[in-house]
This record gives structure tokens, C-alpha cells and sequence, in this order.
């Protein structure tokens, strides 16, 4: 009897290290720095690294590799490019990404947690003509983020960015807003809407419905968190034929200590 429960407490103990870490469900450990394309206020934490998979339409891969660096303070490094999972000939990006951010206000019961940070890496075909990723990069971006106990967790975010790819005559700043929600200890729901103001004024790319996304994160292991991620369900890009895209994210945290 005392060695089945002694075995069947280290289950316990084994399971809550494994499920309780990750970014989705109330277990989760860490800070979600995106939603979906969309930067919230998170930052990782001083001696973490994290790693990110984007895999999306066209054999698109985007791999990034972040640091916590300071309290509040990370950075980041991405680099990809279309057809590296298919067949042919891989169309790698011109030159990679970097991610700086830094947490200027932390969150309390009253305010939300203020991040200001810069985040260079767009996503899908990269146009040589006009300069600019199917999905712009953030840019130069403020992001704020807020937690609620609401059935779980209740995440609200909101962003403003300026992105530097503007030769495509589309240069204003955008807004996007976004949420997360929590089922159980693992499992998240994620959703974010880009009003893209700066990707409506031109005749190739966005048609003004603005980029609805919507996806789903679990945390699977130790660190790991699996993302699947249904994009642009409003049909606002011009130059795919497709409606919404489905993509995959794989993510994984780790101290470095």
C-alpha cells in the first residue's frame, strides 16, 4: 500500500511539473509575448530563452530565438523565408528580423503592464517591388496587456505600431486589439483583429476588412506550448486567393541558469 502511493504521488508530482508550464491554461508559467502576429506587453523573464516555429501557407517557416536579458528587458533574433517545407526551391527572406522590447510598466490590480519595443520580422512573401512582407512587420510598437479572474483567466490587449515598411504608399500607424481566455488548466483560446490602417490604401494588398485572426494554444509539456491558428477570416488580403489561412506555432521556454 505504501508503495503504490508513493507511486502514485510521484505521478502527481510528475504530471503537475509537466502540464503546468507553458503559456495557455491556467497553469501557465510564462508570458505570451504575441498572440498571433499581434506583440502584447509580455517580456520574457531574465535568464529564460525562448524559441518559436511559425509554420504557415506556402511552406512558409519562421524560426525566432529570444533572450531575457534584463528584468523587463528581452531580445530577439527571427529569420525564415517561403517553400523551406514542400518541394523546390526554398525563397529564403533577404536579411533576418530583430525583436527589442522592453516593459516600462508592470501590472497591477489597477493598471495594465505597458511594454514599448521594436519588432522587425513580417510574415508570408516578402514583395522586392514595394519593399514589405504580405503581413507587415510591427515596427516600432507600444503594447498593453491586462489580467482578469474571470472563469479561469481573461487576458485583454492592445497595441499601436508604426511599421517601416511603407513603400508601398500605405504609411499611417495601426491599432490592434486582442484577447486570450483560458479552458482549464492547459488549454487557451486566443483572438486578435489588426484594423490595418496602414495596409488599406493600396490596390494589391489589403481591401480594408482589416486581418481577423483566431487560434488555440496547449501547453503540452515541459515548456512547450502547440498553437494552431486560423488567419484573415475577413478575406482582407488582395494577393492570396485563398480566404482564411490555417497555420501551426511551436514554442518552447527554458532557464538558462
Amino acid at each position: 500500500m505504501k508503495t503504490i502511493s508513493m507511486t502514485l504521488a510521484l505521478i502527481f508530482a510528475f504530471t503537475s511539473f509537466i502540464y503546468s508550464q507553458g503559456i495557455a491554461g491556467t497553469n501557465a508559467k510564462y508570458e505570451y509575448r504575441y498572440l498571433i502576429d499581434m506583440p502584447t506587453a509580455g517580456v520574457l523573464n531574465k535568464g529564460f530563452v525562448g524559441v518559436t516555429s511559425d509554420v504557415l501557407p506556402g511552406g512558409d517557416l519562421i524560426e525566432r530565438i529570444e533572450v531575457g536579458v534584463f528584468d523587463n528587458v528581452s531580445f530577439g533574433i527571427s529569420y525564415g523565408g517561403l517553400n523551406i517545407i514542400g518541394a523546390g526551391s526554398p525563397k529564403w527572406y533577404g536579411y533576418p528580423g530583430i525583436d527589442f522590447r522592453f516593459r516600462i510598466i508592470n501590472e497591477t490590480v489597477n493598471m495594465p503592464a505597458l511594454t514599448l519595443g521594436f519588432d522587425s520580422q513580417g510574415k508570408g512573401e516578402y514583395f522586392d517591388s514595394t519593399s514589405r512582407y504580405a503581413v507587415k512587420s510591427p515596427g516600432f510598437f507600444a503594447a498593453a496587456s491586462k489580467n482578469f479572474a474571470f472563469m479561469g483567466y481573461l487576458s485583454l490587449h492592445g497595441e499601436l505600431n508604426y511599421s517601416l515598411e511603407s513603400k508601398d504608399g500605405d504609411d499611417f500607424v495601426d491599432l490592434r486589439v486582442g484577447c486570450e481566455k483560458t479552458l482549464g488548466a492547459d488549454v487557451s483560446i486566443i483572438g486578435e483583429y489588426d484594423f490595418a490602417f496602414n495596409d488599406n490604401a493600396t490596390r494589391y494588398y489589403g481591401s480594408g476588412n482589416g486581418y481577423l485572426n483566431i487560434g488555440i494554444r496547449w501547453s503540452i509539456g515541459s515548456g512547450f506550448t502547440l498553437g494552431f491558428d486560423l488567419r484573415d477570416l475577413l478575406d482582407n488580403k488582395k494577393w492570396s486567393p485563398t480566404t482564411a489561412d490555417r497555420a501551426l506555432r511551436l514554442e518552447y521556454i527554458k532557464s538558462i541558469f
